[in-house]
């Protein structure tokens, strides 16, 4: 989309396309996601530089996080898709003679996806997987933070992908809040709680439904009664060393915060005097090239603002607790995360954390690794956000579950029209209890009513 002047034209050509039919096709649906997947195996070393260039991201990170992770998403996608589009029958009562019922997956229309700057790819093109493999039309919105990523997502996604179905629209806020005001069929929205909050009420003028990706913070939980918190810290200072050498900043192997405003966000979180005496590890930057040294922070005042807001950085506060079990106590008294990381191998202290505390996803013994599941669903709760997606979770967030049922016109249940009467009332009885006998004793006039 070349200029966001002519928007209500683009978006209309868009809604006339989607009526075409044209999208339900399983064939152009597949053709989308070969499209998707043609561009991010041809153009990967194009994705590598924006992603180095917008984050400083090394390649097999870039590999790792984003593109191989996508690559795997259309994949199954591709895989699954006859089965996702499939409708499936519903189950009816025996009374509903001569019927036959079935949920069918349709398109929900145009939709509009503004992704973050965190994953500036990944975040875009997961839930255009799902968009495109459910039939629909999207627009696409990427973060005004990563310039070098939604420059290329707007120059290649024309090539790759039907430019009369899917559009890309460049810019700041201001163009964020003209497409927010617009009609849509759905808005999926990546980024901070304050502006999923702006994004819902925007979306509530005309009622469209949201999927808001939040995150917020996102606690591990560690059982070291094996070890002492002094020999945890040293553990995780020699972890750091051997992945970024005794100089990380110059490794080549850790990513640069995006752009300036983010890095004296993320300064200002270590400037307050309490959590500067907390660092026991790290805390050096180079604001002339956006480098933040891994910090970590032992006891930081829990109601400073590196304890509330999210870090987005590598700034790791640790609490210490007198008992594991405190850590359920803690988690609860703030927002429902994204997701929990409990690292233990207390079967007891599991369950305790499945069955007492809520949240988008809970991880044992690994971090980060349920992303890449496609069989399992990615999403908030509370405050972190709402809706999922990720493999069929995503087909289902971008489509209508339509129910559609056929009846027969050789049978009716006359019972159910006025006049009303005793003898219809013992009918309705018998039929919502599933009573069948006895529905057929009162139809035959068996069973008198009382």
């Amino acid at each position: 989309m070349e200029a966001i002047d002519d928007l209500d034209l683009q978006l209309g050509m868009l809604r006339e396309y989607y009526y075409s039919g044209k999208t339900r096709d399983a064939s152009w649906r597949r053709s989308q996601l070969k499209g998707i997947l043609s561009l991010l195996k041809e153009r990967e070393d194009e994705l590598f530089r924006a992603l180095h260039q917008d984050l400083g991201k090394h390649p097999v990170e870039a590999y790792r996080d984003e593109i191989g992770c996508l690559i795997k998403s259309v994949n199954y996608a591709l895989d699954c898709l006859s089965q996702w589009m499939s409708g499936r029958k519903a189950k009816l009562p025996r009374a509903a003679l001569l019927t036959s019922a079935e949920i069918i997956p349709e398109p929900l229309g145009l939709v509009l996806i503004i992704s973050s700057w965190n994953f500036p790819f990944g975040l875009s093109l997961e839930p255009l997987i799902g968009a495109l493999a459910a039939g629909n039309v999207a627009v696409l919105k990427p973060s005004e933070s990563a310039p070098a990523s939604s420059s290329l997502l707007a120059n290649l996604i024309p090539v790759y992908l039907d430019n009369k179905a899917v559009n890309v629209v460049e810019g700041g806020p201001d163009v964020g809040q003209q497409l927010l005001h617009k009609k849509w069929d759905k808005i999926f929205f990546t980024g901070s709680t304050k502006i999923g909050r702006a994004v819902m009420a925007a979306a509530s003028e005309n009622l469209t439904p949201v999927t808001l990706e939040l995150g917020g913070k996102c606690p591990a939980v560690i059982d070291s009664l094996t070890r002492s918190l002094d020999r945890e810290v040293e553990l995780m200072k020699g972890m750091m060393k051997k992945m970024f050498g005794e100089n990380p900043k110059e490794s080549g192997s850790i990513a640069r915060i995006v752009n300036k405003r983010h890095l004296q966000r993320l300064k200002s979180l270590l400037d307050d005097p309490l959590v500067k005496a907390s660092i026991v590890h790290g805390g050096s930057m180079d604001e002339d090239s956006l480098y933040i040294e891994p910090t970590i922070l032992l006891d930081p005042p829990t109601k400073a603002a590196i304890m509330v807001d999210e870090i987005f950085g590598p700034l790791l506060p640790i609490i210490t607790l007198n008992k594991i079990e405190d850590s359920i106590n803690f988690i609860n008294s703030r927002p429902k995360p994204l997701a929990i990381y409990g690292f233990t191998n207390n079967e007891s202290l599991k369950t305790r954390m499945i069955s007492q505390t809520s949240s988008g996803s809970l991880t044992f013994n690994d971090a980060v690794i349920q992303y890449a599941a496609d069989t399992l669903p990615f999403g908030g709760i509370g405050e972190s956000g709402m809706g999922k997606y990720h493999g069929k979770f995503s087909f289902d967030t971008f489509s209508h579950q339509k129910a559609v049922l056929r009846r027969s016109f050789l049978i009716d249940f006359w019972f159910r029209f006025p006049p009303w009467n005793d003898y219809k009332l013992q009918l309705f009885r018998a039929m919502y209890g599933f009573n069948y006998l006895l529905l057929l004793l009162i139809t035959l006039g068996l069973k008198r009513s009382k």
